[in-house]
């Protein structure tokens, strides 16, 4: 798959970035850059090779699934700044 300057234009588009015209050309030719790279890796033969998450064998710890209310108000309180009656207390912004 190759990049024209009129898809490196959308793209732009799309992404909120302003590339100027003359500026068009060396981004398509970076996007066609990025294919290739992406095409080298498709070449990679990955058969047998299980999907990972991390570089080191783990497990990731599993805990119930149970609906709680925490049970924390007053360790997660203790940090505010200003709290009152159970709640953080902030400053009034809007009049």
């Amino acid at each position: 798959m190759s990049i024209d300057l009129e898809t490196a234009r959308k793209v732009a588009h799309l992404a909120r970035i302003r590339v100027e015209e003359d500026r068009l050309p060396a981004l398509a030719a970076e996007f066609n850059a990025i294919l290739g790279f992406v095409e080298q890796l498709n070449e990679v033969d990955v058969t047998g090779v299980e999907p990972m998450t991390s570089v080191t064998p783990m497990r990731l710890k599993r805990r119930e699934d149970v609906v709680t209310d925490g049970n924390r108000q007053a360790a997660v309180l203790a940090n505010a700044p200003d709290a009152r009656e159970g709640f953080f207390a902030v400053p009034k912004v809007v009049e």
